[in-house]
């Protein structure tokens, strides 16, 4: 979502007039965007934003925006008394903060033509930034804001505020404006990205906008995520199975497997129910890839409770285990009604174990495409080797002297580990 929102306001500025910089000590603004998920993000976010004070001391012409989740939506006056060389904060996915500020700061034209600029840039297509025109192959739209779930160790909700749909032609509208513009493939971003359109009056679902999505010229792959197990319906599976431009892979976390803890975490379905619903994926998708997060280390999770974890992701075998150390966030109902009782060296312990298991059925996964013929979408070139996706979301590597950027070709995969594969060209 980080990525989106940053993406729009690089577009905004270059609308403005500003053009990029690769140097902090060359730049009129910058911009830091934040996310304050787990603690080691904002120890981070913190710590960027104090590296930029002696810029601002050196150049109080500087401006500097802080964005993101360590603002969040209802603001954070702290944020601005602690930092006061920050000179805009903007809330997550608002880039108007900013732009109004340096609108108002740097115009040399009458404020209705400035109101008339701002409203073009805000209200228009997005237009990809210069260094990325021709160059990006995969966007992401955000088409879900906020969270109104309130699983009790999220920030989500409290940093970027209830949930909202965008607009169904807005969305349809981005996607075309990206696919002008040579992107190839676009994921569909939300919390909780299955409850899109539920909010709006017309009551349009994701597996609705899938179809229309699949209609545009110019994409070649469309994905999602991050579902929920309670609202993945079979219709939106089907919507999978059926389009062939939307790739069979889904991001459906579980968070723990004991019934408890997900209790305690508010999760709203049982680890019976994650398990038939793993079983529903693969059963209407076939050779669908599923990815899952889990949390150790949860406020009274005991080591029977973290086995039943650790049995389940041994059984269902999954292709992606996101893993996290729980770790307490200001404003939630579990740092201000749980205990924090796992020691940090158990949970790390714990992390361990999962991340070790989930290694070992990665490659399993993987090897078992050791010979075979994917299909790949390259995304660029790193280190002298073609980068790429299969659908099933496999990353691949491909020695080739081609200008494969864009372009979806079948690879022979020559190795496979846990986490990428090597290949060659199948023709």
């Amino acid at each position: 979502m980080n990525v989106a929102d940053s993406r729009r306001l690089a577009s905004s500025l270059e609308q403005l007039g500003y053009e990029p910089t690769g140097k902090p000590n060359d730049a009129d603004v910058i911009v830091l965007n934040t996310c304050v998920v787990r603690q080691s993000a904002e120890d981070k976010a913190i710590g960027r934003l104090s590296s930029l004070r002696p810029l601002k001391d050196h150049n109080p012409n500087l401006v500097i925006n802080l964005m993101g989740c360590l603002i969040g939506v209802r603001g954070n006056q702290h944020i601005q008394e602690r930092f006061p060389w920050v000179d805009v904060v903007s809330p997550p996915s608002d880039p108007e903060p900013l732009l109004h500020y340096l609108s108002e700061r740097v115009a040399k034209t009458t404020r209705r033509d400035e109101q008339t600029t701002l409203n073009a840039v805000l209200d228009g297509d997005i237009v990809l930034p210069k260094a990325e025109q021709g160059k990006l192959v995969s966007a992401y739209i955000p088409i879900v804001y906020g969270c109104s779930h309130a699983c009790t160790y999220c920030v989500i909700p409290s940093k970027r505020g209830r949930e909202r749909s965008r607009p169904y032609h807005e969305v349809l509208q981005e996607a075309r404006s990206l696919a002008a513009q040579g992107v190839r493939e676009i994921t569909l971003l939300g919390q909780i990205v299955d409850r899109y359109g539920l909010d709006l009056p017309e009551r349009p679902t994701l597996d609705m906008l899938l179809h229309d999505l699949h209609d545009i010229n110019g994409l070649a792959r469309i994905r999602f995520l991050t579902s929920h197990p309670s609202w993945m319906t079979d219709r939106l599976l089907d919507a999978v199975r059926e389009l062939p431009k939307i790739c069979p892979h889904i991001e459906v976390p579980i968070q723990s497997g004991d019934d408890t803890i997900l209790r305690a975490m508010r999760r709203g379905y049982t680890s019976a129910a994650y398990r038939e619903l793993v079983y529903r994926i693969r059963e209407r998708i076939p050779g669908v890839s599923i990815a899952t997060d889990i949390i150790v280390g949860f406020p009274g999770e005991t080591e029977a409770q973290f086995q039943n974890t650790y049995s389940l992701l041994d059984e269902l075998r999954m292709d992606v285990a996101h893993l996290a150390r729980y770790s307490p966030r200001t404003g939630t109902y579990s740092a201000r009604k749980l205990t924090d009782d796992v020691p940090d060296d158990e949970k790390m312990r714990r992390f361990r174990l999962l991340e070790t298991l989930q290694e070992e059925i990665a490659t399993e996964i993987n090897t078992r495409l050791m010979g075979e013929t994917v299909n790949v979408l390259f995304e660029e070139k790193k280190r002298g080797r073609w980068r790429g996706r299969t659908p099933t979301n496999k990353l691949v590597f491909v020695d080739s002297q081609e200008d494969l950027l864009g372009l979806e070709k079948d690879v022979r995969i020559d190795w496979a580990g846990p986490w990428s594969m090597v290949g060659s060209l199948a023709d």
